[in-house]
Parts: structure tokens; sequence; C-alpha cells
């Protein structure tokens, strides 16, 4: 699989993701997100803004579903989303919901393995259910807060390889990673790289002569499209 450049849309303002989104296009991003304080803040209207701007974008729906899965498949699907996120950590009854509304309404189902005590595990676990995608997972919380006691900081790095060779779906890596380490996820054999909006170029190797976002980003797309996603 080619890689492919999503960007989250990590923001509460819908103005605000638009004007985001367009530019990110501009630059080369491949699929939009709308992220969950997004989808909290707007809910289903930030979907369908999106889908009336962009009509022919991927667009993920990290809604992070846990209960009632057919239903908010449902609605996200008929919002204008073509991908929607379920937890590992829902009910096997959720994430089989999930599959099916994916199935009835044509939408792709990414897995999310986020606090999975066994991460591996619960990717093939998502896999296994029917999920499409698997989205490898450290929380922004869990992240933070072992930092804040003097621990190291988990990485999706740590063991991405490990849930790369347990699947046959493709992999995303997400939380915390540098743009250096977003870059690279395809050598690892994750070929779909989240970015994150706000987004801060805070890499020497990503600034350009001009110094504005757009042409920074333009810049990291180009990288990661010319990049080959490794195979084990």
């Amino acid at each position: 699989m080619k890689p492919i450049v999503q960007i989250s849309l990590d923001l509460t303002n819908i103005d605000e993701a638009l004007e985001t989104a367009e530019m990110a296009m501009r630059a080369g991003v491949d699929w939009l997100e709308a992220g969950t304080p997004l989808i909290l803040a707007e809910g289903l209207h930030g979907i369908r803004a999106l889908r009336s701007r962009f009509p022919n974008v991927p667009i993920v729906a990290d809604l992070k579903t846990m209960d009632g899965g057919y239903l908010e498949a449902e609605m996200m699907a008929k919002a204008g989303a073509t991908h929607v996120v379920v937890m590992a950590r829902a009910h096997e009854e959720t994430v089989r919901c999930v599959v099916k509304a994916g199935k009835d309404f044509g939408v792709k189902v990414m897995g999310d393995n986020m606090i999975c005590p066994d991460m591996v595990a619960g990717a093939k676990w998502l896999e296994d259910l029917g999920c499409d995608y698997v989205i490898h997972h450290i929380g922004y919380d869990e992240r933070r807060g072992i930092a804040a006691r003097g621990h190291r900081m988990p990485s999706p790095l740590d063991q991405l390889r490990e849930v790369v060779q347990a699947v046959k779906i493709p992999v995303q890596a997400v939380g915390g990673l540098s743009l250096e380490q977003a870059v690279a996820c395809p050598s690892y054999g994750a070929p779909l790289v989240v970015l994150g909006a706000p987004l801060t170029i805070d890499a020497d190797s990503f600034k350009t002569a001009s110094g504005d976002l757009e042409s920074s980003l333009r810049l990291i797309c180009e990288k990661i499209h010319a990049s080959e996603t490794r195979v084990f």
C-alpha cells in the first residue's frame, strides 16, 4: 500500500478546521480526520461541513466508539464520513456492530488498540473481528501522566513493527510522534501517516525558505509520498 497522509483536525471550531483542511489539501494531504475534539464541539455538523467543502476526500470520524456501535457508525456514515473508529476496549459485540454498519453503509472501520493490556493481541483481535485498519495508539493522558511521574514516555513506535507483523491489514501509528517519527512510519510497515492539527513545524528539516506552514506541510507530504512502505 502506498503511503497516505492524514491530517487530524483536533480543533474545536469548525471554521478553523475548514481553513486548516483547505491548507492541508493544497499541500498534498490525502485524508481528513474529524478529530474527537471537533466532533465533541460540532457533532455531526462538523462531519457534514467537511463533506460539503470536500466532496471527494476520504473523511475519518474519530468518535472512539465504545457502545452503540451500529447507530454511531450509521450516523457518521450518513453525515459523510468514509471511515469510522471503534475501540478495542469496547465489547466484542460493539466491534461487530460497527463492522456490520460499515458493510451496510459503505464505510471502512478502523479499530483502535489504545489501552489494550497486550497491544499486539488487541490489534490481531480487531482484525479477526473484521476491521479494515488498525490504529496502534498510545493515549494522550497515558503518555503525559507516565512522563510526569519521571518515567520514559511510551511511544507507538515501541511495538509498531510487532503490530504490523501480527496483522494483514494496514496499520496507523498515533500518539505523541514527532514529525520525523511520523514521516518514518512507512519504514516500520505502517503506510497511514497521521499529522496533528494544530500543526507545529518544530524540525529544521521541514522548514522552508518561505517559512510558511503550507510550504512546510507540502515538503512533509512529498517526503511521505516518496517513501516505500516496508513489508516484513
